[in-house]
């Protein structure tokens, strides 16, 4: 006997309507008013297919949010020698197909990193009907960003995660905050309230560190902004909303950060990676004798992440009264901010590619890199990350359910190929950022 789906109510059936005129509009001709402030011309970028995870009228009660995160490469941060091989540095050939890239998805919700010239960006996703909170660290020309629709969300709160004065213990004679490197790196929490529904979300971005060797660095980072989020949205009164993470972490799927915010064992060999980087560096301590004559800008510092095998130069090693984290405390202070975080791309395409029957619509990190099925991580993109110096996988949305709550990924947005991505990013046609974007479409429900 042939199953027979139940009728729609009338509501369901206008939800439905709106959200297919929502996927009709994607990859579209941009709404009029954009378009004057988007050159069609020199907007063209490589295109991307959109990967239906679940039947998108599925769950219509549901609260569905899609959701956009992307480094936009800072044009203060742009330096030739970073980027030999691409053919638009100047920030008149990369910013229409910035623009054109932000917008042809018409997400709900927009994590930029590494964004300045605001002046330029700001109205053209006004245009589109965004509302925004920007935020940046002491004395950066660049910083993160979280936008929103207006007709769907309204902002009730937000919070700017400092990271190199935050404590991460409170011992006596101990240095409180256990960091090894004053980075200006920050977090930025925004929430919002849901208009037509008595729900919201919180949703945080950030970009941590950029030095490949300081990895305890990069995992004290992301332990501070998950207990952020977690006490932020206990201080505003709505522990039931759930939680979405995103942006440039700096880490890859095997790096043993990534596993401690998945709530993976750390393995032997991550371990190794972790300990060299109990160090602590001349921005900490003064005292320590500089080998050059660098100062820490924001020049300088994404000018040294050209070398991915950059070792660590003006440190010391890390003693007892530094307050640095064991791994068996920062494994605490993951599991006492609550359960792990889950990953969209690697939640969504291991239980889409798992299923009889599905083609691989994207090629992931697990294809380059060999990862257990038993361990996170194979199901992240191939590449976030693609230039001359380094290709690799840095970008995430991450997931906090809320207590008794589910979420369920319905669609992502695929990877590049990486014929398309050769000879390094950006290029023009293609990308105007070093970074890929991701999206993606994510259901939360109540059990």
């Amino acid at each position: 006997m042939a199953f027979k789906r139940p009728a729609l109510t009338a509501e369901q059936l206008a939800l439905s309507e709106a959200r297919k005129a929502k996927k009709a509009k994607q990859n579209g001709p941009l709404a009029p008013t954009t378009a004057s402030l988007v050159n069609e011309v020199k907007g063209r970028i490589a295109e991307r297919k959109w990967i239906q995870i679940k039947r998108p009228d599925e769950a219509l009660n549901d609260h569905r949010v899609k959701v956009f995160t992307w480094n936009l490469l800072a044009q203060c941060l742009v330096r030739r020698e970073l980027f030999p091989n691409s053919n638009c540095l100047k920030a008149t050939q990369r910013e229409h197909m910035l623009y054109r890239e932000i917008l042809m998805q018409d997400a709900d919700i927009l994590c930029l990193q590494a964004l300045d010239r605001l002046e330029k960006l700001v109205p053209v996703i006004e245009s589109a009907n965004y509302a925004h909170r920007y935020a940046a660290g002491p004395n950066k020309k660049h910083g993160c960003l979280i936008a929103f629709k207006q007709d769907y969300y309204e902002e009730v709160g937000s919070k700017l995660i400092l990271y190199d004065e935050q404590k991460v213990r409170d011992q006596e004679g101990i240095n409180s905050c256990g960091g090894t490197f004053r980075t200006r790196n920050i977090g930025h929490i925004v929430a919002l309230k849901h208009k037509q529904r008595n729900e919201g979300v919180v949703v945080a971005t950030t970009h941590l560190f950029w030095h490949p060797k300081y990895v305890y660095e990069k995992a004290r980072q992301a332990a501070i902004l998950k207990r952020e989020v977690v006490q932020f949205k206990h201080s505003i009164g709505h522990d039931d909303w759930p939680c979405i993470i995103s942006g440039d972490f700096n880490f890859t799927p095997d790096d043993p950060v990534y596993s401690l915010v998945i709530g993976d064992p750390i393995l032997p060999a991550q371990e190794e990676r972790l300990l060299p980087s109990y160090v602590i560096h001349s921005t900490i301590d003064p005292s320590i004798a500089a080998v050059t004559n660098k100062t820490s800008n924001d020049e300088n510092e994404e000018a040294e992440a050209a070398d991915p095998d950059k070792v660590i130069t003006n440190a010391r090693p890390a003693q007892l009264t530094d307050g640095l984290l064991s791994l068996s405390e920062l494994q605490a202070m993951f599991t006492q901010s609550g359960p792990s975080l889950k990953s969209a791309y690697d939640n969504g395409l291991r239980g889409y590619l798992d299923s009889p029957g599905t083609t691989k619509p994207t090629r992931t990190f697990g294809d380059r890199v060999n990862v257990p099925s038993s361990r996170r991580g194979g199901y992240e993109l191939e590449w976030s990350s693609y230039t001359f110096y380094w290709k690799l996988t840095l970008d995430y949305i991450f997931i906090l359910d809320a207590p008794g709550g589910h979420s369920t990924i319905t669609g992502l947005l695929s990877g590049h190929r990486t014929e398309d991505l050769d000879p390094g990013l950006p290029q023009l046609g293609v990308c105007g950022s070093d970074h890929v974007s991701l999206s993606a479409e994510i259901v939360f429900a109540h059990s």
